[in-house]
């Protein structure tokens, strides 16, 4: 046998099959749910003035960035009323006027 091959350890199939471990297998969304709820999210986040981080976190609390639509609609605030309770945690500001203005349509 060749000085080079004497180091070198057998590869057998039967033993790599031995060493692995089973995975659990979570059950996962199909692709359409997912682009779907991406997609209801997205729209949330475009209803509600596509608002930042820091403003997340002045209506909903420090985590609030983290929470999703449905968590922060059960808080009290759903995404139709952020730029409402934003106005109202901000000082200094009267009115409740949206970061962008809405989109109209032209004929």
């Amino acid at each position: 046998m060749p000085r080079s091959k004497k180091d070198v350890p057998l590869k057998r199939k039967s033993a790599r099959k031995k060493t692995k471990t089973a995975k659990q297998q979570f059950p996962t969304k199909s692709l359409k749910a997912v682009g779907k709820s991406r997609a209801e999210g997205i729209r949330l986040f475009n209803l509600a003035g596509r608002p930042t981080k820091q403003q997340f976190q002045q209506v909903y609390g420090e985590r609030g960035h983290l929470l999703t639509w449905a968590q922060r609609s059960e808080a009290g605030v759903p995404a139709e009323k952020f730029q409402a309770a934003l106005a109202a945690k901000q000082s200094g500001r009267k009115d409740a006027k949206p970061s962008i203005p809405p989109l109209t349509v032209k004929d």
